[in-house]
């Protein structure tokens, strides 16, 4: 049933460009919905995050849970994973940084670059690298937690990324905007952590082992470093970028096509589990 879900949600995600099935669209209904019911106010601190997280995925269990048709129930399963698959305006804008860099437009691919990394709040690393990262969240993640815990685990990761990114560009300095941010990026931490070491395992075998390897070894342990750091440091060992500077498309490309490949490796590693059994 996971495999299936997977295979029909990674296909319908990019052909479904309708809002509904788009996650922001729902996100920002809810959090909508949150403030209708002064959540805010009437929940304070740290604890408002438990809720806004803990609320929507109790009910996805525990529907599913009661659901005893199987096509129903894999029906909605896939449906919650569509919906939590991907990110639209990611891919716009690598759509137009590529256009803009075949047309020699270097600036314009910059200021696309400079916003993907306004909009998801993150460091600066290169263009290339952000989307193998964005890669990871937006699929490669989604796909582990599903694969373990159900459509469930799916809609929890994606959700407190979402609030995450949220609280991230509020930017409020009081004690318990700090203190929920700060919980957002422990958690996320924590979280994170394996599934990036799965993640970059499946670089290693779809890439250049024996540059990828030594460099996996070193970070699997390394349990200080950011998600982020492991997953850029694995993947550029684990692709050759040895490019022109001045083409700004190639190392994107590259990275991209590395990602592709490793999302490619994780389904057939769920068909091969799923045929002897030990997932279902």
């Amino acid at each position: 049933m996971g495999l299936i879900s997977l295979l029909i949600a990674l296909v319908a995600e990019k052909k479904l460009s309708s809002p509904f099935w788009q996650f922001n669209n729902a996100f920002s209904h809810y959090m909508a919905f949150t403030k209708q019911l002064d959540m805010h106010n009437k929940v304070k601190g740290t604890l408002l995050p438990l809720v806004l997280i803990g609320a929507p995925v109790a009910i996805c269990f525990i529907v599913l849970k009661l659901i005893d048709d199987s096509l129903l129930h894999l029906l909605l399963s896939t449906a919650i994973l569509i919906v939590c698959f991907g990110c639209v305006k990611t891919r716009d804008v690598y759509k137009q940084y590529l256009h803009s860099a075949f047309r020699g437009e270097t600036t314009t691919c910059d200021l696309h670059y400079q916003q993907l990394i306004s909009d998801k709040n993150l460091p600066a690393l290169g263009f290339g690298q952000t989307l193998i990262w964005l890669n990871y969240r937006y699929y490669i993640a989604i796909m582990l937690f599903f694969v373990a815990f159900g459509a469930a685990g799916a809609l929890f990761y994606r959700l407190l990324c979402c609030l995450n990114e949220q609280q991230q560009l509020m930017k409020q300095e009081d004690d318990d905007s700090l203190a929920i941010t700060s919980m957002y990026e422990k958690v996320l931490f924590w979280v994170d952590w394996l599934p990036v070491r799965v993640a970059t395992f499946g670089f290693v075998l779809v890439g250049h082992f024996s540059k990828a390897f030594p460099t996996w070894l070193e970070n699997v342990a390394d349990i200080d470093k950011r998600p982020q750091c492991v997953l850029v440091d694995v993947g550029k060992q684990a692709e050759d970028i040895m490019v022109d500077e001045s083409d700004c498309t190639a190392e994107p490309c590259l990275l991209v096509r590395l990602a592709k490949r490793n999302v490619l490796l994780l389904l057939a590693t769920v068909a091969v589990l799923t045929l002897t059994g030990i997932i279902y």
